[in-house]
Formats: C-alpha cells, sequence, structure tokens
C-alpha cells in the first residue's frame, strides 16, 4: 500500500475516499480509530493509502479533481 493523503480534514478525506472507489481503487484510511487517543478534537492526522500498483491512477483523478496539492509528495 502506498500512502497518497496524509491530513485531518474529514471533508477531503470522504471526498477522496468517493472518487477513488468510484474509480474501482482500493482504499484504506488508517489511523481513522486514532480519534480515541487525542480526544475526538481531530488533531491526528489520517492516512489514505492505495495498493501500490493503483497510485499513479489514483494521482491522475486527484490531480484531475483539484486537489493535487494534498497528494504527498515525500
Amino acid at each position: 500500500m502506498i500512502e497518497l493523503i496524509r491530513t485531518n480534514d474529514a471533508v477531503v478525506i470522504s471526498f477522496v475516499e468517493a472518487l477513488l472507489k468510484d474509480a474501482g481503487i482500493t482504499v484504506v484510511v488508517a489511523d481513522q480509530n486514532m480519534s480515541v487517543m487525542d480526544g475526538s478534537l481531530g488533531i491526528l492526522p489520517r492516512r489514505i493509502l492505495v495498493p501500490e500498483e493503483d497510485a499513479d491512477e489514483a494521482r491522475a483523478i486527484l490531480v484531475d479533481a483539484g486537489i493535487a496539492n494534498e497528494i504527498k509528495t515525500d
């Protein structure tokens, strides 16, 4: 699995999840249960992971959707 995005923005997470699932790409939102650790404040970021073989297609979908700035670059 490749990490595409790391954010604590719930809107971005659900948007990306919907876009990628609609494209038939498996999406895993990691660390979403970490809110127990931060008191449900949303301080700790969640990670959006996709299979390595789908990473390029997923990035292209996010660029087309206008959220390229959210893609993790390192």
